[in-house]
């Protein structure tokens, strides 16, 4: 027997086997965020192709991190909608981490193109400007908010007080 809170109003109509679950509107977002990451990493196979061949001015081995930046940050992001039911955290928490992963996959995967374009490894600070600028932005988008994402889902695990 299905739970209150999945079952419809009335039973009259509906067969039982047809009823799902309400999903948390968190991992629904997170969920579509990785779906449309899983394409536009796919889509990235094509930079990827495009720059070894030298049809595009950008380095290849820098698209394919894009292009695999993508497909992990998808896996990531599903991992986290999977668990949020696990989690401690209410409606409001579990916005906050999906948006923290959000924002930390499609930076990696955009940030990473951009800098395949641009040919500079952006990994640390070295006083050329489009490096550094790179740096910031990586550290600033993907670093620090999938560090405290990565951080916040650790501790959601925690049982409540």
């Amino acid at each position: 027997m299905l739970p209150a809170s999945a079952r419809p109003l009335s039973d009259a109509a509906v067969p039982e086997s047809t009823v799902v679950p309400l999903v948390q509107p968190a991992a629904r977002l997170m969920a579509h965020a990785a779906a449309w990451l899983m394409l536009v990493g796919l889509l990235t196979g094509g930079y990827v192709s495009a720059a070894m061949t030298g049809k595009v001015p950008a380095d290849p081995h820098m698209a394919l991190a894009a292009h695999l930046n993508a497909l992990m940050g998808t896996f990531f992001l599903l991992g986290v909608a999977w668990t949020l039911p696990m989690l401690r955290y209410g409606p409001v928490g579990q916005r906050r981490l999906a948006w923290a992963v959000i924002v930390a996959n499609w930076a990696n995967w955009g940030i990473t193109c951009v800098k395949a374009w641009l040919r500079v490894s952006g990994v640390d600070l070295i006083g050329q400007p489009t490096n550094d600028a790179v740096f910031g932005a990586l550290t600033v988008s993907v670093v620090i908010p999938a560090l405290v994402a990565a951080c916040a889902w650790v501790y959601g695990f925690r049982r409540a007080p």
